[in-house]
């Protein structure tokens, strides 16, 4: 019997969310505003939504591995450049917003099947590249876990091209 699609996203957003509270409250320099929780929940809570969505009907590991890869990315590239936008870190950050629009159009006209989902993240990884390629002369911090978000996209490419060659197989 499979459990309803909202129950375990719902249950993942309060626990990160709660994790949350008690960091802000016992560690010192974490201050968040009250908008950063509800981010938080509904970042998480559409994370795992997607997730289930997705995946509910998906037997392949590889498969559930690269959609989870791929919301994990840009859950981490979405809250990152949040943060340097409203920080004023990184004036270019909301340019990097555009990168998950990428993926999701490309992945939805591929009807999410594997081939198109790995032609999709590729593309949100090409994305990426040059968003970081324009912003990066004018902020060098924006390397670091972009670079990383970069990475992770690529991987979740790969890992869908696995799950069309175990699917022809």
């Amino acid at each position: 019997m499979r459990t309803s699609l909202w129950k375990m996203p719902a249950i993942a957003a309060a626990f990160m969310v709660l994790l949350a509270a008690v960091a802000d409250r016992f560690v010192d320099g974490w201050n968040w505003a009250r908008p950063g929780f509800f981010l938080l929940g509904a970042l998480v809570f559409a994370g795992g939504f997607v997730f289930q969505l997705l995946t509910r009907s998906v037997d392949s590991i590889a498969y559930r591995m690269a959609v989870g890869v791929a919301l994990a990315a840009a859950l981490v590239l979405v809250w990152m450049n949040r943060v340097q936008a409203a920080d004023g870190v990184n004036r270019f950050a909301l340019l990097f917003l555009v990168v998950p629009v990428v993926g999701v159009v490309v992945a939805a006209v591929s009807r999410f099947q594997p081939a198109g989902m790995a032609r999709a993240l590729f593309a949100t990884a090409l994305a990426q590249a040059l968003i970081l390629a324009i912003t990066l002369p004018a902020s060098p911090r924006a390397l670091g876990l972009n670079g990383v978000v970069l990475i992770l996209f690529a991987g979740s490419a790969v890992l869908f091209r696995r799950a069309g060659e175990e699917r022809s197989l």
